[in-house]
C-alpha cells in the first residue's frame, strides 16, 4: 500500500496481488470480495484498489470461459463494492462481446457507480492474444479525487511511447495490471522504475501469484515514486 500527494490530495493506494482461479469468474469474484473486505478492515482510508490483469478467469485464450460485458456480473460487481467502501477499483477483465470479438480491458469504478474503460493496446503476440482479442486504440486517463490516472495493461509496460504520450495529455499516475510470468521477473521492476523516472510519474504495478496452466507467478507488486523509490 502506498500514500500519494500531487498538490491538491493524498491518495491512499491497495494494490491486491493474488493467486488467480482459472478459468472461473463466479469464484474469483467471491475471492477477492473477501481480500477487498480484508483490505479496508486492515485500513479503512483507502481511496484506490488495484487489482491484477484478468483477474476474473487468468491469461485464457477460450473465449466462451470469459467473462460475457453483456452480462454485467463483474462490473456491477465491480460498482457495489465501490460504493459499499468509497473506493475507486479497477483491474483488467477479459471480455467477450456479442458480436464475437474479445477485449481484455481495464475498467475504473468510481463510488458513484460511473466507471471508464481502457482495452489493451499491445497484445501479447508471444502469447498467441492478438489471435483471440481485439486490441485497443485510445489511450484513457481518469481523474479521480484530484488525480489523472493513465490506465495501462501488462505487455503495454514494454512500450514507454504509451507512457509518454499519457504525460503529454497530462497523466500524473500510470497503473499496469499484470499477469508478468515467473520466467521474465527479472524484467518488471525495472522496466517500472524506468517509467516513473522517465515520466517524473508515480508507477504502481500490481501482478498475480500463483500458478496456471502455463506459468508461474510471483507476484512483486510495486509503487514507485516520481524519483523511482519504492
Amino acid at each position: 500500500m502506498s500514500s500519494s500527494q500531487n498538490k491538491e490530495t493524498l491518495l491512499h493506494i491497495v494494490g491486491i496481488q493474488s493467486p488467480i482461479i482459472w478459468e472461473n469468474p463466479n469464484a474469483n469474484r467471491m475471492a477477492f470480495s473477501e481480500r477487498i473486505e480484508n483490505a479496508m478492515k486492515a485500513k479503512n482510508d483507502i481511496d484506490l484498489i488495484v487489482l491484477p490483469e484478468v483477474f476474473t478467469t487468468g491469461f485464457s485464450m477460450n473465449i466462451d470461459a470469459i467473462d460475457s460485458w453483456k452480462s454485467g456480473e463483474t462490473l456491477d460487481w465491480m460498482r457495489d463494492l465501490s460504493k459499499k467502501y468509497n473506493v475507486a477499483i479497477t483491474g483488467s477483465v477479459a471480455f467477450r462481446f456479442e458480436e464475437g470479438i474479445a477485449r481484455n480491458r481495464s475498467v475504473f469504478v468510481k463510488p458513484d457507480g460511473s466507471f471508464e474503460c481502457y482495452d489493451k493496446r499491445h497484445l501479447f503476440t508471444f502469447g498467441n492474444e492478438n489471435a483471440h482479442y481485439q486490441g485497443g486504440e485510445a489511450r484513457k486517463i481518469v481523474e479521480f479525487r484530484g488525480w489523472r490516472i493513465l490506465l495501462q495493461i501488462c505487455y503495454d509496460l514494454r512500450f514507454p511511447e504509451l507512457f509518454r504520450q499519457g504525460i503529454g495529455l497530462g497523466a500524473q499516475m500510470f497503473t499496469v495490471e499484470a499477469n508478468w510470468p515467473k520466467q521474465r521477473q527479472a524484467h518488471w521492476a525495472p522496466l517500472l522504475r524506468a517509467r516513473a523516472i522517465e515520466n517524473q510519474a508515480i508507477v504502481i504495478g500490481v501482478n498475480r501469484c500463483g500458478r496456471d496452466q502455463f506459468h508461474q507467478y510471483r507476484g512483486e507488486s510495486l509503487i514507485f515514486d516520481h524519483y523511482g523509490e519504492r
